[in-house]
């Protein structure tokens, strides 16, 4: 083949046929054409390759070692680039492709489940690439272009706030997750029953809008917490309740995280409510991505 053959689909498509009619005259009425273009296509492209793809006889053709070599090769080729147009198609309205999704550990327990199931279901040729990131590395991730979007802890940074748009998604009260046996019943506590345990906490270089809401919360209680232990999953932050190290106020989703030795009570009195939402960069062109908002935006079939 010389440097500046060009092979085409065109030519292989009339290989094809050939090969699979055994004969021009019938490979030429099937691709609606006359059968001396037909045979000066095929000569040609055995010129280009420099080897026979047919052994012809007056009655009729059969392959040579390279046509069946080639022939499934061709066939292959003609049929991916019949579904080229499709494809596109599909990924210019957000119906394929990759969405790039982040996602703090209390999702987990809570909307990350439904919106996916919800979002496969719709748009099951959609890859999905989750990644379980705080607040901080997610708002990092989102402004490098890292990630298409992410379920995180308002409120956004002042930095933040002109290249990235925020959707509320979930707004739930503070549980208390302790260890057991330490309250009995399943009745509301106050914190004032507790404040002899260790305070297990988010920090506050983490979340400082998470953080300062649960101080808060103890603060409004008249209570001064010991806090005993920093963490930055709530699964660890569980863990260590069950291991007896103190106690937490958690997300009420988080309460779906059953772990021997923890119970989980809600609180008396006011309780502040914890709120889950999505970002996403506003300069975003991914087809994928607008797809994945319009189904947050709209509520589901009822």
């Amino acid at each position: 083949m010389s440097a500046d053959s060009r092979l085409e689909l065109r030519q292989l498509r009339y290989f094809v046929a050939v090969a699979e009619e055994k004969h021009f005259g019938r490979a030429a009425i099937r691709l609606h054409m006359t059968q001396p273009p037909l045979s000066q296509t095929i000569q040609a492209l055995e010129e280009m390759l420099g080897t026979p793809l047919f052994a012809r006889t007056k009655r009729s053709v059969a392959l040579t070692p390279a046509g069946m070599a080639l022939l499934p090769e061709a066939q292959r080729l003609l049929q991916q680039a019949s579904a080229l147009p499709d494809l596109a198609r599909r990924a210019a309205s957000g119906a394929s492709g990759l969405l790039s999704l982040s996602f703090i550990s209390t999702a987990d327990y809570s909307i990350l489940p439904p919106l996916l199931q919800q979002f496969r279901a719709r748009y099951p040729q959609v890859q999905i690439d989750l990644r379980e990131a705080t607040t901080d590395v997610q708002l990092e991730d989102l402004m490098q272009g890292k990630i298409d979007a992410g379920l995180l802890l308002p409120p956004l940074p002042d930095k933040a706030q002109s290249a990235l748009d925020y959707l509320p998604l979930l707004s739930e009260p503070l549980v208390a997750a302790i260890p057991s046996g330490v309250v009995r019943g399943k009745n509301a506590i106050a914190l004032k029953s507790i404040r002899e345990l260790p305070l297990i906490i988010f920090p506050r270089r983490i979340s400082p809008a998470f953080h300062d809401t649960i101080l808060s919360c103890f603060r409004d209680a008249g209570v001064t917490p010991d806090i005993g232990q920093e963490a930055i999953q709530m699964q660890t932050i569980v863990g260590l309740v069950s291991a007896g190290m103190g106690m937490a106020l958690v997300p009420q989703s988080v309460s779906n995280l059953q772990r021997p030795g923890v119970d989980y009570r809600p609180l008396t009195g006011k309780v502040p409510l914890i709120e889950t939402g999505l970002a996403w960069r506003r300069d975003s062109a991914s087809p994928v991505l607008r797809a994945f908002l319009d189904m947050v935006a709209t509520p589901p079939a009822t």
